[in-house]
């Protein structure tokens, strides 16, 4: 028994679950986890107890229908083959017994089988619970250690971030200090022709 196990099982003991395939929201959560081959052979074979299951009750209802037609036909057909009068009556009645005889006995059988398909889906349908909560909890592991990643990308970025900008408003600064202390001293005619000479050697680089 894996760990999973020995932690779910216990706690799902007596518990009624949905039967999962048949919820629309377990398989949405499988657009965002990432389904395995154990879980899609688990969901496979739920899918076939319960195509099984739904079979089963609609032959007994076909049967019950074909043996009450049977059933109606034989109480028509008994007048007509009393004292071997009618011999296909008597033929068909005898025919009409031995289909509700095969009527009766496959039945059972279906009834034998929901009987036990129950328990056999409730037992598939709690292994495929684990197999759903391994799953997710190795999804919702992984995803937070992707976050811790990211949120100390996302704080070291923000570190140097506000560095750089520091070090832009203060080469900024420093600029306009030099732009300035230039115009003061040199006067604006000079400094507009030292700009233009500047211009162009930048547009020539």
């Amino acid at each position: 028994m894996s760990r999973t196990d020995e932690v779910f099982k216990p706690a799902l003991s007596g518990r009624k679950i949905p039967v999962l395939t048949l919820d629309n929201k377990w398989h949405q959560l499988f657009t965002k986890a990432e389904p395995d081959r154990e879980l899609k052979r688990l969901e496979n074979e739920l899918n076939t107890l319960l195509k099984k299951q739904g079979k089963a009750n609609t032959e007994i209802k076909e049967l019950k229908k074909l043996k009450n037609r049977l059933m109606g036909e034989i109480v028509h057909l008994a007048d007509e083959a009393t004292g071997g009068k009618d011999k296909n009556a008597e033929k068909k009645l005898e025919e009409n017994t031995k289909l509700i005889n095969e009527c009766n006995e496959k039945t059972q059988e279906y009834e034998d089988q929901l009987m036990e398909l129950p328990r056999e889906i409730d037992r598939v349908n709690k292994e495929l619970m684990i197999k759903t909560m391994e799953i997710c909890y190795d999804t919702l592991k992984r995803n937070k250690e992707e976050i811790d990643e990211t949120s100390k990308w996302i704080s070291s970025v923000r570190v140097e971030l506000k560095k750089r900008l520091i070090r832009k408003q203060e080469q900024e600064q420093m600029n306009q200090d030099i732009y300035t202390y230039m115009h003061n001293v040199f006067g604006p005619d000079v400094i507009d022709m030292f700009d233009l000479e500047y211009l162009n050697q930048q547009n020539k680089e």
